[in-house]
């Protein structure tokens, strides 16, 4: 019997970013030009999700090639090209799709405002939504060349063996370790790193604090003014983080903390979605207590903050990180 390993992990989510984003792009397709209202809200939401659920879908792909081709050594019937070209597809599918992540939770928070969402966010996200949608049909069209030879371009014999192609992903990850001299990228980019951990645990901490009963005199809807910045800091993180990931893929891959780090994150998503959709915990006043379950979801998201926090900063003492 075959034993579980990462591969098996990477084609289990890899088919929730071409799906899942593609029903969430014909929903909104639907309400954008049918003005349904409960229909945008629906179709954002699903985009934001699957955004999420893309994390460690790409960063599994980095695993499973490792089964696969152990030691830079593929089977006779894969391509290592095949896998690079893959790689640079998904690497640009998941960077767009995670804009319009972004873009999708900051339309949920404009819901939050007002009845209705900026007219020119819908229109990024239509136009970022399209364009992440054909770069991840590409990636996943990429992708099934790799192990799928009744799909493949048919080598005519006597065709000489195509030259290694190193790989866009590879060649940033390259310029980002150091490797062709520039060796100011990572230290700026951990400064960023940083910066941007603080902002959004100190919003975590302002706004769920406020849930757990501090700060009485201020009202929900003023301390979630706070939200964007807190955005703010965890795209700083997600950008910084990947630039990490692209430098050093194997000091995070084989890592079990950084596995529990990845999971976190996502439970993080879904706890901040829960706080965007749920209207009980908009409602509460100055001098009034928020009901049990935001209180609840508040500890729980502090929670789930600490233990990024934790893993993050212990990858290099815990599991085989650097």
């Amino acid at each position: 019997m075959t034993s579980f390993n990462f591969a098996h992990i990477h084609l289990l989510l890899n088919h929730l970013p071409t799906i899942g984003f593609g029903i969430g792009f014909c929903l909104y397709l639907a309400a954008y030009f049918g003005k349904n209202e409960p229909l945008k809200k629906t179709s954002i939401v699903l985009l934001f999700l699957i955004a999420l659920l893309a994390i460690p879908t790409y960063m599994s792909g980095n695993a499973a090639e490792r089964v696969l081709c152990p030691e830079r050594k593929c089977p006779e019937d894969v391509s290592l090209n095949s896998l690079r070209g893959h790689e640079d597809a998904a690497l640009f599918a998941f960077l767009l799709m995670e804009t319009t992540g972004f873009f999708a939770w900051l339309a949920l928070w404009q819901l939050r405002k007002k009845p209705t969402i900026a007219s020119w966010n819908w229109n990024v996200i239509l136009v970022l939504s399209l364009a992440s949608f054909g770069l991840m049909a590409a990636a996943a069209a990429e992708g099934g060349e790799i192990r799928h030879t009744e799909i493949r371009v048919a080598v005519q014999p006597g065709t000489p063996p195509e030259p290694e192609y190193p790989g866009i992903a590879r060649s940033i990850g390259a310029v980002i370790a150091g490797n062709t001299g520039v060796g100011w990228l990572w230290p700026a980019a951990e400064a960023i790193h940083f910066v941007g951990l603080t902002l959004l645990f100190v919003v975590v901490l302002i706004v769920d604090l406020r849930v757990l009963g501090m700060v009485k005199a201020l009202s929900f809807p003023a301390v979630y003014q706070l939200l964007p910045l807190g955005m703010l800091g965890f795209l700083l993180n997600l950008i910084t983080g990947m630039m990490f990931f692209l430098a050093a893929p194997g000091q995070y891959v084989n890592n079990p903390e950084f596995h529990r780090k990845v999971l976190f994150i996502v439970l993080a998503g879904f706890n901040v979605l829960y706080f965007m959709l749920v209207d009980e915990t908009w409602i509460v006043g100055p001098g009034e207590d928020a009901p049990v379950r935001a209180k609840v979801a508040a500890v729980v998201a502090i929670y789930l903050w600490i233990g990024i926090l934790y893993y993050g900063n212990m990858l290099p003492f815990l599991g085989n990180s650097f």
